[in-house]
């Protein structure tokens, strides 16, 4: 009897060693690091005829870039929730900006923590609710300044409390991270940093050192910066967020920010007084064309150089990783909370289903297993993924209630026969800033159907749709959703939307209709 209980206990002592995650020693590093409204257009591993950014490069030749990354819901708070649960805004209860997360439930860090991986954010958080599932966090208070930020970590006892700094925003957050990385973490541990960055959010502040970068450049404009908005429904000519129109003073540095030390405010000042000063003096002479070129190049320049800090910062992550001998042994994914108009149908902002804000960057970086410099145009991949993801390569059981995939299959050149073939968007801010009807819809990467729904601008209520054909109208000019040539393809996928809602679990949007922002000004009525 003591032969076979001990016989027992053997075999009892194997299976628990064979039914945990790998040791720490075999299991990868994660470094996540997100940026805020981010377009794959400023990012040249897609696009270079605006900039050069050779650190986010550096991961996409060092590993692969996805082309169609799509988002669940264009805007930032909903983006990280979905991330941090791996489930639809709906499910996870975060559908809008200026809701709480609630952080109780179940996210990935808890899970990671659970499987003996330390855990890590610092950056921006914006989710309203201090995080929870992390070892230490340090995280801007709500959206966070471009200089000078408060920022909000756990003290002595584990209570949150917030600290001023002195600084440059996108360069602190990176100093905290390297100071995490070397001094903060338990190298006996494998671990999950999340470095995430404020910018290139609005209201785009560059830092002083790239103030004057890009001064004797041109940027190229979109070609539908002049976009009038005809073969589609009202919502496209009733959102606030035109360059023309809704670009205030602020955003256009026009005005002296506030929050500048004496010095930070002498080095700005003469950076933009003179080109200011320039501007102001030929306004008035100026045709409404020429004052919307002007801004388009202001307000791009400044996006770029926004973008440019946050390349250094990841440069800075990368050199660490190589001198400390991290790398071979760390996946490094790089993301934004979603795309971004760069001037395109003569926006900026993000919300809409339309490409520019759908499709999100994302390169990852896993040594021996990513194939260096691949890419993977085809796959239809979501923020929706990534929590999968991250538990996967960490050899954790996905639970069963997340929504996504892994991406580790796609990391190694498989792509499973059952992968997603079509996508599911839902956005639910409205009214609210920017004024984008609230919609949902669905897209195979080849077509595209939307549905705008619930309360107007006017005050009613809306129900209308569009269908894009996206090989033959990449830049989504017009709707086929009544031309008879696409009554198939809209049959096909009013039913392939209404199984994606079956399948997530999408119910009625019961939200209280709030009072509707008036309508934007039309385009003639451009200010500044």
């Amino acid at each position: 009897m003591n032969r076979i209980l001990a016989c027992l206990a053997i075999a009892s002592s194997l299976w628990c060693i064979t039914c945990q995650p790998a040791n720490a020693a075999d299991r990868p590093n994660i470094i996540f690091i997100f940026s805020d409204d981010h377009c794959v257009q400023a990012l040249s591993a897609y696009d270079d005829s605006r900039i050069s950014t050779p650190n986010m490069d550096r991961i996409a030749k060092e590993g692969m870039r996805f082309d169609r990354c799509y988002v669940t819901n264009g805007i930032c708070g909903p983006s990280r929730a979905v991330i941090q649960t791996g489930k639809y805004s709906h499910l996870n209860g975060f559908i809008r900006n200026g809701n709480t997360f609630n952080g109780d439930q179940q996210t990935f860090p808890k899970l990671l923590q659970q499987s003996g991986y330390q855990t890590a954010v610092i950056g921006k958080w914006h989710l309203g609710s201090t995080p929870q599932g992390y070892d230490y966090y340090d995280v801007l208070k709500g959206q966070g300044p471009y200089y000078n930020p408060p920022m909000i970590t756990a003290d002595v006892n584990g209570n949150p409390v917030t600290k001023p700094h002195v600084g440059y925003t996108t360069e602190i957050i990176g100093d905290k991270a390297m100071r995490w990385m070397e001094n903060g973490r338990d190298k006996d541990k494998p671990f999950m940093l999340m470095f995430q960055h404020k910018a290139p959010h609005r209201n785009w502040m560059p830092a002083p050192k790239y103030l004057n970068w890009l001064d004797d450049i041109e940027i190229a404009e979109p070609e539908t910066l002049f976009d009038d908005y005809e073969g589609r429904e009202s919502p496209a000519s009733n959102q606030a967020m035109s360059i023309a129109s809704d670009m205030t003073d602020n955003d256009l540095k026009l005005t002296t920010p506030r929050g500048l030390t004496p010095e930070q405010l002498k080095t700005w000042n003469a950076a933009y007084a003179a080109k200011n000063a320039d501007y102001l003096a030929r306004r008035d002479s100026l045709t409404e064309t020429e004052i919307i070129k002007w801004k388009y190049q202001r307000y791009a320049k400044d996006y770029l150089r926004c973008v440019k800090s946050v390349d250094d910062e990841i440069g800075r992550l990368l050199d660490y990783l190589d001198e400390n001998g991290l790398a071979d042994n760390t996946v490094v994914v790089y993301s934004s909370d979603q795309g971004w108009y760069l001037g395109e149908h003569g926006w900026f902002d993000k919300r809409w289903m339309y490409e520019e804000s759908l499709v999100t960057p994302l390169l990852a970086r896993w040594p021996g297993v990513i194939q260096p410099g691949s890419v993977n145009a085809t796959d239809i991949t979501s923020n929706l993924d990534f929590a999968e993801t991250f538990l996967d390569l960490a050899g954790v059981e996905i639970p069963d209630d997340m929504q996504g995939a892994s991406l580790v299959p796609l990391f190694k050149g498989q792509t499973p026969a059952d992968w997603r073939k079509s996508f599911y968007y839902h956005y639910y801010e409205f009214p609210g800033a920017h004024s984008v009807n609230r919609h949902f819809g669905v897209t195979d990467g080849q077509h595209k159907l939307i549905h705008y729904y619930g309360p107007n601008h006017d005050g009613g209520e809306i129900d209308t749709w569009e269908l894009f054909d996206l090989t033959r109208d990449p830049n989504e000019l017009k709707s086929e959703a009544n031309n008879p040539e696409y009554v198939g393809i809209r049959k096909r996928l009013t039913a392939e939307l209404e199984r994606l809602r079956e399948q997530y679990d999408v119910g009625e949007d019961t939200q209280p209709a709030r009072k509707p922002r008036p309508a934007t000004r039309k385009r003639a009525k451009a200010i500044n």
